[in-house]
């Protein structure tokens, strides 16, 4: 039998939590005020909670079944990357630092790409709650399908959209995910929230780490 890959400790918290939305919803609301500085002012944001944070959206994904395991796995192994990168950087910034300074922000496999891929999947998971809580109509389908054509279809060849695409019907229901969150109507509407509020300056911090750098994030 072959070694077993070490689990996150976080990602066992969130996996075993009774509300695994609630988990993450609460740990980027500590993200976010992480890079408030607590109240003193933006401060550097440190690669370990922020990478730990990560791999918590992970269970996330995979409550919306097959169709988001595409996400899934990519979005784990680029978490992945960042948590073993917290053993070498101390913050995000340092880490596009060294890329800048090696050339390989945009490389293949660089901390500084897979940073990158990690945003749009924050982004990914904050703009389908965003659809889904705009209306009681909107479908999981409608929502999934909304999201992604806003954040990751962009970056995706035509085989990817349309696989993407065609598993987008094997979504479960509004009822089945909030089954799987282990919610109700209104305290998935106080998570979803949450996460979206504490979310977006996380993902704001990231851009600007590139954009103030003069790196463009079109890629």
């Amino acid at each position: 039998m072959g070694e077993e890959t070490p689990s996150d400790p976080a990602l066992e918290v969130v996996a075993s939590a009774a509300r695994p939305l609630a988990v993450v919803a609460a740990a980027f609301e500590d993200i976010s005020r992480m890079i408030d500085g607590d109240g003193e002012g933006p401060c550097d944001l440190r690669v370990a909670p922020f990478s730990s944070a990560c791999s918590l959206v992970t269970v996330l994904f995979g409550c919306l079944g097959f169709a988001f395991k595409f996400a899934e796995l990519e979005y784990a192994s680029k978490v992945n990357d960042l948590i073993e990168a917290s053993k070498t950087y101390n913050t995000l910034s340092s880490i596009l630092e060294h890329d800048i300074e090696n050339d390989n922000v945009r490389k293949q496999g660089s901390h500084s790409r897979n940073l990158r891929r990690v945003r749009l999947g924050l982004d990914l998971i904050k703009a389908l709650f965003e659809q889904y809580l705009s209306s009681s109509d909107c479908s999981l389908k409608e929502a999934a399908s909304t999201a992604y054509d806003q954040v990751c279809a962009p970056f995706h060849a035509w085989a990817i959209r349309k696989a993407v695409g065609a598993g987008m019907y094997a979504l479960p229901t509004r009822d089945q995910l909030l089954m799987r969150l282990n919610e109700t109507d209104a305290s998935v509407k106080k998570e979803m929230e949450k996460y979206i509020d504490s979310s977006r300056p996380v993902i704001e911090y990231i851009d600007n780490l590139f954009l103030s750098r003069n790196i463009n994030l079109d890629w």
